[in-house]
């Protein structure tokens, strides 16, 4: 890259690195982080397998539910095979083998996948509209998992004390009421709790599994991917559908790829093999052998392999995993919210960072109080687990589709692999989820059209705010006023220049930006020192700093800057200054006013703008979202509102 003149010449220090070579260096960071991959392993469990992790308690009930007939010793070991190969299938070849080889700097999950692949080929509306509604879909999948958890771990007390069936509902409500409630202070000293407290629930889910595999041993004969091959192809129909139950097991696999930029892919990989993937496995073949022993597939069979002298602990436990996994999803919508704003595809929201300790510790009310309501919905609509099942897979099953279609595109584009492989590894994995997509589709009728009404609206106001933005950003454009033509008219109408700085923030690209036009127009006076900046957020999760910022002195004391930030990057305007002032720009960092346009949208009046209702739409989202002061850190002392009116 060429060196601009104000760039400041990057010194070379020894006293940092304890003149140690390149490879010593590498060494040390390499003996650090495999000194940490435990610890961080650990903390993933209470981040990124909560929800994979709480399966078990309502996975294989669900799909014995769905096989209409009393479970023989074929039915049971075909349905603990299809249960296994789909772990292996989808959880460890395609997310822990291939998925999380495909990161944007770092960062996972579909809608970083969709960033990058828009890097590579700027003009790919299609690789948009997948990533889009697939992140939608996880705003559905956000509110239906705390619902089936919590139900789901609370169940059990039907099998300990059924005289409190009753209670069951009212307390889940409770328990989803508290846990939303408590969202705004924040999961910084909470979150230090979860790693072990998963460790613990996964440990007791493989310790259950082999108590009731001693009861039954042949029942390890279904890892023999034969007797899932016999049972899903022994011609009856509702051997096809039970894969929609058998999804349930994979539901929280894309947290696995979203989730990779907080741990790292080591750590998350760590965890999997070492402790998850055998735990899940272990419980599964154990609720599996109580069936072959003839327990009855009516109620929690999960519960069923617990000692009755034990069984109030285990809820007590489940339920505690239950809330874990649900802060996990609830997080996770948080920062995608977060991602989808910097991106421009939501508009901006009032967002709390709850702790100095990370970045992904934050809090966005809309998304909090609208999960909640959704949720506790859903809970008091659906009122059992087996209820909500039926909602439950089609949302994940059709997010785990699109990304396939993208790991498709990443294998051709980024890895460079030739058509004919990428479409024999991408096609296996889209035939496996398609084929789980579709049998989940038979659930539409019983719920599940319910987190597809969720992503619909939600991909609804994503594409009304990301166009609106688009004809706002175009307007402007066509009222800026060349540089030349602006001293011009500065110098004849004698405007007199003010001691201090003015920093203008616009989104328009070139000469003299429109917000500062009508600031002339109204004040007839300008600063003494003029800097324009326009902040772009890149398709990449970080800029480095030494990258993010370039500018140039247009006219005496006027500088045009443009500042560069990756989506998971929250500008700060002020130390952005101080690093121009730095690099020679001469503002007056003591005496700095910032001037922000606060457009107001009308329709234009040759019928030439958006259509009407799509301008009121957008017109109504601007006028309710935060304002860029917030965002950009701006001293709210300092700030001058300038409003005019946009016609699109």
């Amino acid at each position: 890259m060429q060196r601009r003149p104000w760039d400041c010449p990057r010194q070379k220090h020894k006293a940092g690195n304890g003149g140690l070579s390149k490879d010593k260096q590498a060494n040390t960071a390499r003996s650090t982080l495999d000194a940490s991959l435990p610890a961080l392993s650990l903390s993933a469990l209470g981040v990124v397998f909560g929800d994979i992790g709480t399966s078990p308690l309502y996975t294989l009930k669900t799909v014995f539910a769905l096989t209409g007939e009393k479970p023989d010793p074929i039915i049971t070991l075909g349905v603990l095979s299809l249960v296994i190969w789909t772990l292996i299938l989808i959880t460890t070849v395609k997310y822990v083998s291939f998925a999380m080889r495909v990161d944007n700097d770092g960062e996972g999950g579909i809608l970083a996948l969709m960033a990058l692949l828009g890097v590579k080929r700027e003009h790919r509306p299609i690789v948009v509209a997948v990533g889009l509604f697939g992140a939608a879909l996880i705003y559905g999948d956000g509110a239906i998992t705390p619902a089936i958890s919590v139900l789901s771990a609370l169940e059990g007390l039907n099998i300990a004390t059924p005289a409190i069936q009753s209670y069951v509902l009212p307390a889940a409500v409770t328990i989803l009421i508290a846990l939303f409630a408590l969202q705004p202070q924040g999961t910084a000293r909470i979150g230090r709790t979860f790693g072990p407290f998963m460790a613990l629930w996964f440990l007791t889910l493989a310790v259950l599994g082999i108590r009731g595999i001693l009861q039954h041993p042949s029942v390890l004969v279904a890892i023999n991917p034969s007797y899932a091959l016999r049972y899903l192809f022994s011609g009856h129909v509702g051997s096809f559908l039970v894969l929609g139950g058998v999804f349930l097991c994979v539901t929280g696999a894309e947290a696995l790829y979203a989730d990779m930029g907080h741990f790292g892919a080591r750590p998350i990989r760590l965890a999997w093999y070492a402790l998850v993937f055998p735990s899940l496995v272990l419980n599964y073949a154990g609720q599996a052998a109580l069936v072959l022993e003839g327990a009855p597939t009516t109620d929690n069979i999960f519960y069923r392999l617990c000692p009755s002298l034990l069984l109030m602990p285990l809820i007590a436990l489940a339920t505690i995993a239950t809330i874990i996994a649900s802060q996990s999803i609830i997080t996770g919508a948080f920062s995608m919210t977060r991602q989808a704003i910097q991106l421009g595809w939501l508009p901006p929201m009032w967002i709390t960072q709850t702790s100095a300790e990370g970045y992904g510790q934050i809090y966005v009310g809309v998304v909090n109080w609208l999960l909640m309501i959704a949720t506790v919905g859903l809970a008091i609509g659906f009122r059992k687990s087996d209820n909500l099942a039926a909602a439950y897979g089609i949302a994940v099953s059709a997010t785990m589709l699109m990304t396939s279609a993208l790991l498709f595109l990443a294998m051709r584009d980024i890895w460079r692999w030739s058509v004919l492989a990428s479409a024999a590894v991408a096609g296996g994995f889209l035939t496996v989820d398609a084929s789980f997509f579709i049998a989940n589709l038979t659930k539409i009728a019983e719920g599940g059209y319910v987190p597809l009404v969720l992503a619909a609206c939600v991909y609804f106001i994503m594409v009304v705010w990301h166009t609106g933005s688009a004809a706002v950003a175009e307007r402007l454009q066509e009222a800026v006023v060349p540089i030349g033509e602006f001293m011009q008219k500065i110098k004849e109408a004698h405007i007199p220049r003010v001691p201090g700085t003015a920093v203008f923030l616009t989104r328009t690209r070139r000469d003299v930006p429109p917000v500062m036009v009508w600031h002339l127009k109204h004040n007839r006076a300008l600063h003494q020192n003029l800097f324009v900046l326009t902040v772009n957020t890149q398709s990449v999760p970080r800029i480095k700093e030494d990258e993010r910022l370039t500018f140039d002195e247009i006219a005496p004391n006027f500088w045009r800057a443009s500042a560069r930030y990756g989506f998971m990057q929250r500008p700060n305007i002020p130390a952005l200054l101080k690093n121009a002032h730095m690099r020679g720009c001469n503002i007056a960092l003591n005496d700095i006013t910032y001037y922000v346009g606060h457009e107001t949208v009308i329709p234009r009046r040759d019928r030439k703008g958006l259509p009407r209702w799509l301008e009121t739409l957008f017109a109504f989202m601007q006028r309710n979202s935060s304002h860029l002061t917030d965002y950009f850190r701006l001293p709210s002392d300092a700030v001058v509102e300038i409003g005019r009116q946009i016609a699109i």
